[in-house]
């Protein structure tokens, strides 16, 4: 279980490089420290009740009995191939031409880190760690699982842990090395710029690969 989980959680984490880049800007600003611990903890609340969400759901609907063992390797099944198809859309899908008749409008995340507060950093990061393919299909393995209460609240754990590793961390390592820090992200960013589809889709092709055997080969 605990395996399973996290490789997916680690997995998943990749599809969050904005988390890193929103880290970067709340680092960036005047309360550096408090403004990113905020971005944290909103990011904790989100996926902490959205994880206890899905895992109650899936305990309640029975998918952890024997019973229900098509159900549930179905259900992983299916999260793989959404993932998939997911894969497929963003590798085709091509950036619209800049209208330079328009000025171009930052996003929502941009807007609330321009002037840090309190609430707008704790706001950005429930928005930021939203629930995606990886974070459900690593739930699921907990939820399924035939685990106590403390091996439950631990993996759990685990998860949240590792989804919110681009946002804890560079904070750690904001603490550690500023400056370093500071030139590093900055370094990403401009790697990231470059290189966005080809993360996510990547990311997202390795979760779609795993949960599409581990369905299938349950299935068999």
């Amino acid at each position: 279980m605990f395996a399973q989980a996290a490789e997916l959680a680690g997995v998943g984490a990749a599809l969050y490089p904005l988390a890193l880049l929103t880290a970067a800007l709340y680092l960036a600003s005047a309360r550096p420290g408090r403004m990113t611990v905020l971005f944290v903890l909103g990011g904790m609340v989100a996926v902490t009740i959205i994880g206890a969400a899905i895992l109650i759901a899936i305990r309640a609907a029975g998918l952890s009995l024997p019973a229900h063992n098509s159900t549930r390797y179905g259900l992983r099944l299916a999260l793989g191939i959404v993932a998939l198809v997911a894969v497929v859309v963003i590798w085709r899908r091509k950036p619209k031409p800049p209208d330079p008749a328009k000025a171009s409008k930052p996003s929502l995340i941009t807007r609330l880190s321009a002037e840090p507060r309190a609430l707008t950093a704790f706001a950005a990061g429930i928005l930021v760690f939203g629930p995606g393919v990886a974070f459900i299909a690593a739930v699921q393995v907990v939820a399924t699982a035939k685990a106590s209460l403390p091996a439950t609240i631990a993996a759990m754990a685990m998860i949240i842990v590792i989804t919110l590793t681009l946002a804890w961390l560079p904070l750690v390592t904001y603490l550690i090395a500023p400056r370093a820090t500071t030139n590093a992200l900055r370094q990403f960013e401009a790697w990231l710029k470059r290189y966005r589809k080809a993360v996510l889709a990547g990311a997202l092709g390795v979760i779609g690969v795993i949960l599409v055997i581990q369905g299938a080969v349950g299935l068999a």
